[in-house]
């Protein structure tokens, strides 16, 4: 499964009790229809990620930039402290692609490419000449 959205927040790597490292971020997807009457509806999906593959990402994955990434979807329902019912959005994901972004994300990636990285990164692709 693909998904294309921005980061709600700066990446974290988080350390488990194996001693494995995982990348842990937020991307919010923006979906618009017109209902019956024909007013435009918004809505925002939220995903919580995962990346096991290279930690070094977690320096590219800054608030605000427009990432595809593909992997899978999974559910998670617990009970908060004060008892309501919750449920989340889990993406796991096996590849991510960066779409453009501001001077803070291009200096990023130049550090990136500098450590050579394996991280798959894309340009922002052109409109095709048809």
């Amino acid at each position: 499964m693909n998904i294309i959205g921005r980061l709600t927040r700066d990446a974290e790597v988080h350390t488990t009790p194996q001693d494995k490292k995982v990348v842990n971020f937020s991307v919010a997807i923006n979906d618009s229809y017109r209902n019956k009457q024909g007013e435009r509806i918004e809505q925002t999906s939220y995903f919580d990620c995962s990346y096991w593959i290279s930690p070094n990402v977690a320096k590219i994955l800054i608030k605000g930039a427009l990432v595809e990434l593909t992997g899978r979807v999974s559910t998670r329902a617990w009970t908060a402290n004060n008892g309501e019912l919750r449920s989340s959005l889990n993406f796991h994901t096996a590849t991510i692609k960066l779409h453009g972004g501001s001077k803070k994300i291009e200096h990023a990636q130049a550090i990136v490419k500098q450590e050579n990285t394996n991280i798959m990164m894309q340009e922002p692709i052109d409109d095709l000449p048809f």
